[in-house]
């Protein structure tokens, strides 16, 4: 017998509990050992968790307990659940966590500490999708060429209704709320950090890179407008936020923001909460893995998983290898990333403008690749659209700066990046 102890028996600790009870010898029978939740941990006694195991508001009942084998940390935050997860290691426990925000700080110190006792992290990245599982077992013959992923339902929801409805991002945004799939406070997730995180786990075991969010650009889609979304029907893309990261010749680009992508690819028609992952592999070319991204019941089930990955004694290495990679991988600045990018100006409705910006361009050796000019609400205005070809990050932030300050544009200009 397998005995578990649960740290925050919230929607999705509920759930754990529950699917172990309910689907008690089917997993029996798929990990050979029964196994059994032995005790959890709440903040609020007070509060029915809907469960029919022992609670009690104290970690340590489940951390300083001998016949606890595995615990499962699933109370969010980054320090304390870092501290627990450390004393459970140390006293030689198995940890099963779905902690992406800890993780993004933590991964590498927590590898060290665990050394050969297993800590999986299946649910801390795209929900019930198996990406982790993918890049440390299925896909370890591969150099990881690329990864792109749709890793937060709320703003693929958001930009789906966007899209789809031609509604505008605070009317779907307010709906996102009322439906539940944002918080109050949604920054979060409409500005690409929950993505970030989960973008440094996947890096981790592609790349063996040991970046925080700070160190990588990262943009949500705030700023997005139906203007935008007319721009890229008419050219072929949708808009999705994206968490990418991409081997290139002087290191690998990580970054996570709104991006064009062509209408035809297979991540593109992933829409409304789904998550997606398309990994490109130099051996097996581009897969792709699709679904759940949230909820109690699909989190849990990643949680399970590393359970019974755990009793079986299948578990690897934390983050996939045995060793540092080799290969030299470095973090790419932001600034020397290389791409496309869309940009959107309101300038003056008069001859000469956009010979003027198209010189200004030329003087960063950027060059326009598309253009299309929209009405304005102004008569002495236009909306002044266009696609780049490939350049370089720094020398598309400088023409902004430059750009900007000519006489004939007025307001901000809005950048979204493309991907070809």
């Amino acid at each position: 017998m397998v005995k578990i102890g649960i740290l925050g028996v919230g929607t999705v600790g509920a759930s754990v509990a529950n699917i172990l009870e309910m689907n008690a010898d089917i997993l029996e029978a798929r990990s050979g050992k029964k196994i059994v939740v032995k005790h959890g941990v709440v903040k609020n006694m007070s509060q029915d968790r809907g469960v029919n195991i022992p609670l009690s508001d104290n970690p340590m009942n489940v951390l300083d307990d001998p016949e606890i084998d595995i615990v499962v940390e699933l109370i969010g935050g980054v320090e304390e659940p870092y501290a627990l997860i450390k004393k459970a290691l140390e006293n030689g426990k198995a940890v099963v966590t779905a902690n992406k925000a800890l993780l993004a700080y933590h991964r590498y110190e927590l590898q060290e500490i665990a050394g050969d006792i297993p800590l999986m992290y299946e649910a801390s990245t795209a929900g019930g999708i198996p990406i982790i599982g993918a890049l440390r077992n299925g896909l370890t013959a591969n150099h990881i060429v690329s990864i792109q992923g749709i890793m937060n339902g709320t703003t693929n929801y958001m930009l789906t209704k966007m899209i789809n409805e031609g509604a505008n991002y605070d009317e779907v945004l307010k709906e996102a709320q009322d439906l539940g799939y944002a918080e109050a406070d949604p920054t979060f997730d409409v500005g690409g950090f929950d993505t970030s995180h989960k973008l440094l786990i996947l890096a981790s075991i592609a790349y063996g890179l040991d970046a925080k969010p700070e160190d990588i650009l990262i943009e949500g889609i705030q700023n997005i407008t139906q203007t935008d979304v007319s721009f890229a029907k008419e050219f072929g893309y949708e808009i999705k936020l994206l968490g990418i990261a991409k081997k290139a010749e002087e290191g690998v680009e990580l970054r996570v923001h709104p991006t064009m992508i062509c209408k035809s690819s297979m991540i593109a028609k992933v829409d409304g909460v789904m998550n997606a992952v398309s990994v490109v592999g130099d051996v097996v070319g581009e897969t792709m893995y699709y679904g759940p991204g949230a909820g109690g019941n699909a989190t849990a089930s990643a949680v399970i998983a590393d359970i019974v990955d755990i009793v079986r004694g299948n578990q690897g290495p934390m983050l996939g290898y045995k060793k540092s990679l080799e290969s030299g991988l470095e973090l790419l600045p932001a600034d020397e990333i290389v791409t496309h990018y869309y940009l959107r100006m309101e300038v003056n409705d008069k001859s000469g403008v956009l010979a003027r910006i198209t010189n200004e361009l030329e003087k960063f050796d950027i060059s326009i690749e598309s253009m299309l000019q929209k009405p304005h609400s102004n008569d002495n205005r236009v909306k002044l659209l266009f696609t780049t070809h490939a350049c370089q990050e720094a020398k598309i932030q400088e023409a902004m700066i430059v750009l900007k300050k000519l006489e004939c544009v007025h307001g901000e200009i809005a950048m979204i990046r493309i991907e070809k």
